[in-house]
This record gives C-alpha cells, sequence and structure tokens, in this order.
C-alpha cells in the first residue's frame, strides 16, 4: 500500500476514533468535529511519525525522478544528447 494512502487513512482512522471518544459528552456536534480535528491532528503528529516520513520520501523520490526527466527532455530538444539516441551509440555510417 502507498505510503501516502496509508497515512491518510491512518488520519482518517484516528479522526474516527477521538470523535466516538467524544460521543458520550452532551456538547454541541460541531463542536466535537472541531475539537476531534484539533486532537486527532496533534496525535497523528506523534503517533504517525513513520507513515509521515515515508510519505516524505515518496514525494522526495517522485520530484526527483521528474527533475530528472524534464531536464533530459530540455536537452534532448535543445539538441545537446548524444547522436543517435538515448544509448549513446553513434548512428551506422552507410
Amino acid at each position: 500500500m502507498s505510503p501516502a494512502v496509508k497515512y491518510t487513512l491512518g488520519r482518517i482512522g484516528l479522526f474516527a476514533v477521538v470523535v466516538l471518544a467524544l460521543w458520550p459528552i452532551g456538547i454541541n456536534i460541531f463542536l466535537k468535529l472541531m475539537i476531534a480535528v484539533i486532537f486527532s491532528a496533534a496525535l497523528s503528529f506523534f503517533l504517525m511519525r513513520g507513515w509521515r516520513d515515508e510519505m516524505a520520501q515518496q514525494i522526495t523520490e517522485a520530484t526527483e525522478r521528474r527533475r530528472a526527466e524534464k531536464e533530459r527532455l530540455r536537452s534532448a530538444l535543445a539538441g545537446d544528447d548524444q547522436p543517435g539516441g538515448t544509448d549513446g551509440k553513434s548512428p551506422e555510417v552507410q
């Protein structure tokens, strides 16, 4: 499972647990939801550090891949790449 999906589902699950814990308290439902958002965010900061780090690493790697591909395409469009393709071999002379 993707780290982003894991982290998102964990955050939603933590929010649901906090809402259920606040359910018996006799206050306005919107106040319960606001308190649940705040507490679940604070708890996820400490409890889900590993998943958050995995997600950040995945995003960083994807960004680097995109940046490298963008540079490769720019150099190819500018004509800076090796003639004969990307394998680095020169074209056959007939």
